[in-house]
């Protein structure tokens, strides 16, 4: 499991990518920060050993397919994470060696799995003139 500074680093980038998003914020959910879309829907989540399970990872919406594609190819750092898994949501571990573009990819996917149209397409052309 990753340090508490770690985990807050870990945390800070990953809230620096979802809150540069087209309309985000960010409160706790079930005890854990979630990042949300018009401040109604979840796209996002990072939880610490939630329950017991000794994971640092984030939960977050996946296009369809993408779930089982990855968890297939490196179950060491994806997961079908419980409760949302059920509706294609990716477990990432954070405690594995991070790949910085690789993660704010996934977010950013997460986000265009929420978001209306016309915020996607907002943050896909910042992402353009960026």
């Amino acid at each position: 499991m990753a340090t508490a500074r770690e985990r807050e680093r870990t945390l800070a980038q990953i809230r620096e990518i979802c809150l540069g998003l087209p309309e985000t914020s960010e409160r706790l959910s079930h005890g854990a920060p979630t990042f949300f879309v018009l401040e109604k829907r979840s796209f996002l989540m990072v939880l610490a050993d939630h329950h017991g399970d000794g994971r640092f990872a984030m939960w977050c919406a996946a296009p369809d397919g993408v779930q089982s594609m990855l968890v297939e190819a490196d179950p060491e750092r994806f997961f079908v994470p419980p409760y949302v898994g059920h509706r294609g949501w990716l477990g990432v571990r954070l405690d594995r060696g991070l790949d910085w573009n690789e993660l704010a990819g996934i977010a950013e996917d997460a986000y265009a799995e929420v978001a209306p149209a016309k915020l996607v397409e907002a943050a896909r052309a910042s992402n353009r003139e960026a």
